[in-house]
C-alpha cells in the first residue's frame, strides 16, 4: 500500500483490567465494570452535548494480545472454528475494537463509564453517541451465536487470544 492509514490516539481508556484474561468479552447486559475515558485536553470541547446521551460507542486499538490472527478462530462463545469476520475475536488484520458503554458522568476531559470491557491503558481512537434509532435495527439475527445458547452477559475472556 503506497499510502498507509494512520490513526493517532485521542486519549486513553482506564479500566480495572490489567490483562484480557478474565475480563468481560463484551459490554452486554448489566456489567458493573467501570472505567474512565481520559481524552487528550485538545479534544475536550468535542465532549459538549455528549452528556445528553445515555451511552456512547468507543473505538479503540487492541494494544495487548496476539498480533497473529487466524481467518478461522475459535471464538469465546463457541468451540467451533468460525470465519474471523463472523466473530468479535480481538486478533484481527486491523486491531480495532468497539464497545458500547453507559455514560455515568463527564468531568472536563474525562468520561466515567460502566459496562467497559477493555484492558487498562487502551489507546482511544474515537467516541460516537449511541443513538437507539440508528444503532438498534428492528429485526436482527445473531448467526451462529444463536445456536450456542451462550450467556454473553456472564462470559469472560480466557487466554485463547493472548500471546503464548
Amino acid at each position: 500500500m503506497s499510502n498507509p492509514i494512520q490513526y493517532d490516539p485521542i486519549g486513553v481508556i482506564r479500566t480495572p483490567f490489567d490483562d484480557p484474561n478474565g475480563m468481560p468479552i463484551q459490554p452486554a447486559g448489566e456489567s458493573a465494570a467501570r472505567g474512565t475515558i481520559e481524552l487528550n485536553d485538545d479534544y475536550e470541547a468535542g465532549l459538549s452535548d455528549l452528556e445528553e446521551f445515555s451511552h456512547c460507542i468507543v473505538l479503540y486499538h487492541f494494544h495487548v494480545g496476539d498480533d497473529d490472527y487466524s481467518l478461522r478462530p475459535t471464538p469465546f462463545l463457541d468451540d467451533t472454528d468460525r470465519g474471523l469476520f463472523a466473530t468479535r475475536a480481538p486478533s484481527r488484520p486491523n486491531p480495532i475494537g468497539l464497545s458500547v458503554v453507559a455514560i455515568e458522568s463527564i468531568d472536563g476531559p474525562e468520561i466515567t463509564v460502566s459496562g467497559i470491557d477493555v484492558v487498562d491503558r487502551t489507546p482511544l481512537l474515537d467516541i460516537k453517541p449511541f443513538v437507539g434509532a440508528f444503532d438498534v435495527p428492528a429485526e436482527t439475527t445473531d448467526g451462529w451465536i444463536d445456536s450456542t445458547h451462550a450467556n454473553v452477559e456472564t462470559t469472560a475472556a480466557d487466554d485463547r487470544f493472548l500471546e503464548q
